[in-house]
């Protein structure tokens, strides 16, 4: 795109994904390095072909999964009627056929969202310099049940369950309702992935669940 000296700088762009906290989660992993600007947010895919086509962006960051209009057809029609813009496809899956469909639809990158927290960014940058982004390279075969790593292992099933009601926006309250247990063991239990984590507060929480899959239907 050309460069405007009226328009702010740094990468522009739409943000589309049909789940509230997922993009709440995503937009802190975007804009937490000053270089990348959320301008826009869409929760399905009409909403995210429409904001494509009302605003100046550089880039569209878009969930394959959504209502309405499905995220490949999304990349379709921005690929065709904005074609200067840059397309990241973001997919809870992680097979050849998904980012072949991607690619095909008009996208520059996949990024699994598993790993949204440490490959984002890198794949929004390359794609704007026309380069492509997809990672990993995978091979299709059987789904594998997700499973935790390093400090991740030391939580327990009610700890990530408490991890995935916190990202999910519910009150310690609420929480404690849906779980049948005291908002007093809730509030233990958030105090204990917070030291677990090594986090501080409600954001930071979410991305883990994000890069864990806690958020995912």
């Amino acid at each position: 795109m050309a460069t405007d000296p009226a328009r702010p700088p740094g990468i522009r762009l739409l943000l589309a994904d049909d789940h509230a906290v997922v993009r709440r989660g995503l937009r802190l992993v975007l804009e937490s390095e000053g270089d990348m600007q959320v301008v826009c947010e869409a929760g399905d895919g009409a909403e995210a072909i429409q904001a494509a086509l009302d605003n100046d962006l550089d880039l569209a960051v878009l969930d394959i999964t959504m209502p309405v209009v499905g995220g490949l057809e999304v990349a379709r029609e921005i690929a065709l009627r904005r074609p200067q813009m840059r397309i990241v496809m973001l997919s809870v899956h992680d097979d050849d056929q998904y980012v072949a469909q991607a690619m095909r639809a008009g996208a520059h990158g996949y990024v699994r969202k598993s790993a949204a927290d440490h490959d984002l960014l890198d794949a929004c940058r390359r794609v704007v310099r026309s380069q492509e982004f997809v990672e990993p390279r995978t091979t299709p075969g059987p789904k594998v049940q997700h499973s935790l790593t390093g400090d991740d292992q030391r939580l327990t099933a009610r700890e990530a369950q408490v991890l995935a009601l916190v990202a999910q926006g519910h009150s310690a309250k609420q929480i404690a309702s849906l779980l049948v247990i005291s908002p007093r063991t809730v509030e233990r239990h958030r105090e204990n992935l917070m030291r677990k984590l090594d986090v501080h507060t409600t954001a930071e929480l979410t991305r883990h669940a994000i890069r864990l899959g806690l958020v995912e239907a």
